[in-house]
């Protein structure tokens, strides 16, 4: 518990998450490490090692790894549809940041390295129709992810599995699909579909409306992970002796209108859905294969859709309505 563990992207929503369930396991040298300013974290650990670094130069990950024993990388530059398919040079450039972290785990002499890969990577003819069938970890390979992110992160996989290799060092990745939950974007851009809809949701409850826009027809097809689930997976995965990229997600696979369902239940009201068929809407459906994670570690995700969306709702409606004082807790 005394051993210095490197959190990247720790101002971001997992990143900022993990690096509290660290702490709460009993961990008592965490080194968290963003490249944006601290106020603009989604959470700040008081005692812990907080860093503002760009990851991108190798001299800020060397900065950064000195003296870890573990590294769990999450930093990159994401966002949801709306960003990736807009932003896929800088999506692409995130991958300064894995291989320059790589190196300097490999110069810091770092026992076991995490690199957070995601269902982007998965070859764009296996996710075609809404009735997907669930992606295995072969899916990835003839290769033809997402174009900019996902081949940003097929290729890190691939760095990550080439260190361990030549350099020894012992690398695990993990392929998250659809992580949601409090503490993290629901505007600006780089929100997902959970958080999303839950913003449209209750701005139209405020302003009075009766509609929303909804991306695509509404028929797309996706599974969303609940934080908590990722976190324990995460460190499932990165205790374990799994070496090659797996996936960590949820297989209860949905409809982007019973997503809606979902939110619209949870807020008690009925709102016409306004279809924007021009917007970035990804692939037609995605859905995660949980057989090898279940068989090599049993791991399943315990957090309904339902319940997970309730509590997402609930900590989005807060930043949206409620004074910061008067603002209720949510893990």
């Amino acid at each position: 518990m005394d051993d210095l563990i490197l959190v990247t992207g720790a101002g971001g929503f997992i990143g900022g998450h993990l690096v509290s369930e660290l702490r709460q396991l009993g961990h008592r040298r965490i080194r968290a490490v963003d490249i944006k300013p601290m106020e603009e974290w989604y959470q700040v650990l008081p005692g812990a090692d907080n860093r503002q670094l760009d990851l991108r130069h190798l001299d800020a990950c060397a900065e950064a790894a000195n003296g870890a024993r573990q590294i769990y990388n999450l930093a990159c530059d994401m966002g949801g549809m709306g960003f990736i398919e807009t932003h896929k040079a800088e999506c692409m450039l995130s991958v300064l940041i894995n291989t320059h972290m790589l190196m300097a785990a490999r110069d810091a002499r770092v026992e076991r390295y995490f690199y957070s890969s995601s269902a982007c990577v998965y070859a764009a003819g296996k996710q075609t129709r809404p009735d997907v069938a669930p992606l295995k970890e072969e899916d990835a390979y003839p290769a033809m992810p997402e174009d900019g992110y996902g081949w940003e992160k097929l290729f890190s996989e691939r760095m990550c599995r080439h260190f361990r290799e030549d350099a020894a060092l012992e690398t695990r990745v993990a392929r998250y699909h659809n992580v949601y939950g409090p503490h993290g974007t629901y505007e600006g851009g780089r929100e997902k579909a959970p958080a999303a809809i839950c913003r449209k949701v209750i701005a139209a409850q405020r302003a009075g409306a009766d509609e929303i826009e909804v991306w695509g027809d509404g028929q797309q097809t996706r599974s969303f992970m609940y934080i908590d689930d990722c976190l324990f997976g995460t460190q499932t995965i990165m205790a374990s002796d799994i070496t090659e990229p797996i996936n960590l997600g949820s297989d209860e696979l949905v409809t982007i209108n019973h997503l809606i369902d979902i939110v619209e239940d949870i807020a008690g009201v009925r709102l016409k859905r306004r279809y924007n068929l021009a917007a970035p809407k990804g692939v037609r459906g995605r859905s995660s294969d949980n057989t090898l994670i279940t068989q090599k570690r049993e791991w399943a995700p315990a957090v309904r859709l339902r319940d997970g969306m309730e509590k997402t709702y609930g900590w989005i409606y807060d930043q949206m309505t409620v004074p910061v004082a008067s603002r209720r807790v949510y893990s």
